[in-house]
Parts: C-alpha cells; sequence; structure tokens
C-alpha cells in the first residue's frame, strides 16, 4: 500500500524567538529624545532607553532599589538625568551608558526635572517644597529658592537661553517664576484651584500654559505675567504641550494651524495644545476651548 503524501500546509515542530518584547515601563516618569528615535522610561528602579521604531530595549540604566520619581535629557541627548525615592541624582553619559556622577541634594524626592538648553544647568522640583538649580559639570546648587506652599510638582526653563528664568508649578495651586540672576521669585500665579500638573511654552516665548487637577489650562502671558484666559478641559489634566510650527502634528492640523493669531471673541493670543487626562486620552485643544 503506497504512502499517502504529507499534508500541504504541515506545521513546523521546531521554533525559534525572534525579538520579543520586554516591560519598558512601569508608570511614572519618561523623557523623549530630541529627534524621536528613543524615549527614556521610568521601570521600577531602573530606567529603560526604548527605540520609537520597534519598542525594544535598547539600554538599561541600573538602579539602587527605589523607584524613579524624574527624568529628563540633556541638549543633544548626550547626558541623562534620573532621580528615585532615595533623593540621589544620577547624571548618564549615554555613549557609555555609565553613571558619571550623583549626588544628594533634597529632603524629599526629586518629583521634576529640567536641563538648561546651554546644558549647564540643572533644575529639581522637589517634595519638600524646594526648586533647586545644579552645576551639572560640580555637582553643587547654584541656587536654592523657597516660596512654594506645597510639592513642587513641574518644572521648566524658558526656551531663549539668554533669559534665565525658571518656571514652577505646586500643589498650592500656583506657578511661580524664577530669576536665576537676581535668584528671586519675580512672579506667582494664582488662577488654579488645585495641583498644578504641568507648564509649556510657546516657540517665541509669549504664552505660558499652565494645567491642572483642576479641570482647566490657564493661558499667561510670559512678557508680563498677566493672566490671559481659561480654557476648560472637562477632565484632571496631567500633562499639556503646546503644538510648534515644525511639529509634525502642525502639518496634520493643515488649516486649522494656520488660524493661530487673535482670538475673535477677546483678542487673545490663540494656540492649539495637547492634553493627557485622567482618561488616558490625548486631546488637541485651541485656545478658544474647542475640541479639534
Amino acid at each position: 500500500m503506497a504512502t499517502p503524501p504529507p499534508p500541504a500546509h504541515a506545521m513546523k515542530r521546531n521554533y525559534r524567538c525572534v525579538p520579543s518584547l520586554q516591560q519598558f515601563y512601569s508608570g511614572g516618569p519618561f523623557a523623549v529624545s530630541s529627534d524621536g528615535a528613543f524615549i527614556a522610561c521610568a521601570c521600577g528602579d531602573e530606567v529603560k532607553l526604548v527605540r520609537s521604531s520597534d519598542a525594544s530595549v535598547r539600554a538599561t540604566l541600573a538602579g539602587d532599589s527605589e523607584a524613579v520619581t524624574a527624568i529628563a535629557l540633556g541638549p543633544g541627548d548626550r547626558l541623562l538625568f534620573s532621580a528615585t525615592h532615595s533623593r540621589l541624582i544620577r547624571v548618564w553619559d549615554l555613549a557609555s551608558l555609565k553613571c558619571i556622577r550623583s549626588w544628594k541634594g533634597h529632603d524629599g524626592p526629586v518629583m521634576g526635572m529640567a536641563c538648561h538648553s546651554s546644558g549647564g544647568l540643572l533644575a529639581t522640583a522637589g517634595a519638600d517644597k524646594k526648586v533647586l538649580v545644579w552645576d551639572v559639570d560640580g555637582g553643587f546648587c547654584t541656587h536654592f529658592f523657597k516660596g512654594h506652599k506645597g510639592v513642587v510638582t513641574s518644572i521648566m526653563f524658558h526656551s531663549d537661553p539668554n533669559r534665565l528664568l525658571l518656571f514652577s508649578g505646586s500643589d498650592d495651586a500656583s506657578v511661580r517664576i524664577w530669576d536665576l540672576e537676581t535668584k528671586k521669585c519675580i512672579a506667582v500665579m494664582e488662577k488654579h484651584f488645585s495641583a498644578v500638573t504641568s507648564l509649556s511654552l510657546s516657540e517665541d516665548g509669549q504664552l505660558l500654559l499652565s494645567a491642572g487637577r483642576d479641570k482647566v489650562v490657564n493661558i499667561w502671558d510670559a512678557r508680563n505675567y498677566s493672566f490671559k484666559m481659561t480654557v476648560p478641559t472637562y477632565e484632571m489634566v496631567e500633562a499639556i504641550c503646546i503644538i510648534q510650527s515644525d511639529s509634525s502634528l502642525s502639518t496634520c492640523l493643515g488649516s486649522k494651524k494656520s488660524q493661530i493669531g487673535k482670538s475673535k471673541s477677546n483678542g487673545s493670543p490663540r494656540v492649539h495644545f495637547l492634553t493627557v487626562g485622567e482618561r488616558g486620552v490625548v486631546r488637541i485643544w485651541s485656545s478658544e476651548g474647542l475640541h479639534i
């Protein structure tokens, strides 16, 4: 009797693993590289460098058994800064993937970080209600700011390197502006009714946006620190980002993006921005409160 031919679609019995995904984010801080090629993510007590193209882990920066609380990238993505619940601030060289400097400064966890565009200064926001500025090369404190009455949740340098200004938001529902030259607070902006969670500055440096858990985005004139308008978002906002003219999103907006100018209703400047809130959805808004 003839042997029957094998099935036309016989299944393989041996398999080889091809690239696989692994956990790279456990919630908390992250930072996107300037060219969007990779993302630095908090993963427990480690920082994972993840390729944006295929979500593969490019490298892992070892931790100290304490959860990562803040991450920032320096200009050109040459240095990465991280902090954990142990209050230790680390500086990583991304070429060698080694920690080249570390120090402690706050009396509580570091809740946010920002690097100046020169790469020489690092600002940190603390659960101890302090805002500190550090010399990156020396690891010593250059500025010590007190004034917030709650945890400092967000921190940001002015985009113009010639303007040594620092913006901070806090659980006390205020935004403060610090002048690094005079080492003083030059403005306190109070229009929120809950914690300020995120800040964003327009590319021309004229408008400052602050988002909070009071379900609004407030728009300020960054030249004289006056209040412009409130945009209701109807959900607690955790992050905000102004859409810059050179971003791919500005191209996607097309004619809508070209509407940036003066609002027909009150003459205030009009911008488009992203928000991410409690529902986990990314939304694009105009400053007139329209969800587009």
